[in-house]
């Protein structure tokens, strides 16, 4: 994807984003439940996948705010255009997962139904490392967690944002999900969390019908 290269020494955000770059481990994730009642209500009026019609919801969310579209290319601060998705797939006769890669849609029908195309036919579980221009998603549907962590490369410039949720369950007669948001801590900080948690919830709520 298109993306403009960050002049450091100009750039407002340039020394938080050298001090948590040289931390031993810069990424940080939050863990926050999210009210689904009203968007599982109508992906399932409309028959689309929940996974797939969330992964949109989040991804163009997380595309409007700035700060989730910094990534580190070739040593250098970038910020691109637009970010794509890559989630993983579980193939149930195996019980081992594989890694799709999607392009970002303008509506939710084309995305679930480009997402569910690439998810079913592709046979390689892994098709090569992952772009910088994605948002990762590995939801976790078979248990309500309060907490998540995840595996770390180790690499202090890997900093794709990693989104997870969990089984959703009802309390007082909504339907809540345990979500998590990972990120690298160069660019994102609580307050762009909190953003997106926000975006996200009214998007969940209203279901803005002119995205689907």
């Amino acid at each position: 994807m298109p993306y403009i290269e960050i002049d450091e020494s100009s750039w407002k955000r340039a020394m938080h984003c050298a001090i948590f770059r040289n931390s031993v481990e810069p990424a940080f994730c939050v863990t926050f439940e999210l009210d689904i009642t009203s968007f599982l209500q109508r992906v399932r009026e409309l028959g689309y996948s929940f996974t797939f019609s969330l992964i949109f919801a989040v991804s163009k969310c997380a595309n409007e705010i700035e700060e989730f579209r910094y990534r580190f290319l070739d040593g250098k601060v970038v910020l691109f255009d637009r970010i794509n998705t890559a989630f993983t797939y579980l193939n149930k006769d195996t019980e081992l997962f594989k890694v799709v890669n999607v392009d970002m849609k303008d509506t939710m029908s084309e995305y679930v139904a480009a997402a569910r195309h690439a998810a079913e036919t592709q046979e390689e579980y892994f098709t090569g490392p992952l772009g910088t221009d994605v948002f990762q998603f590995s939801p976790f549907p078979w248990v309500s967690y309060t907490h998540i962590s995840h595996t770390i490369s180790g690499k202090k410039d890997a900093c794709t944002p990693l989104f997870d949720w969990g089984k959703y369950f009802e309390r007082d007669g909504r339907v809540l999900l345990p979500f998590s948001v990972q990120a690298h801590h160069s660019f994102v900080d609580g307050l762009h969390i909190g953003k997106l948690a926000d975006s996200l919830q009214q998007f969940l709520n209203e279901c803005l019908c002119h995205y689907l």
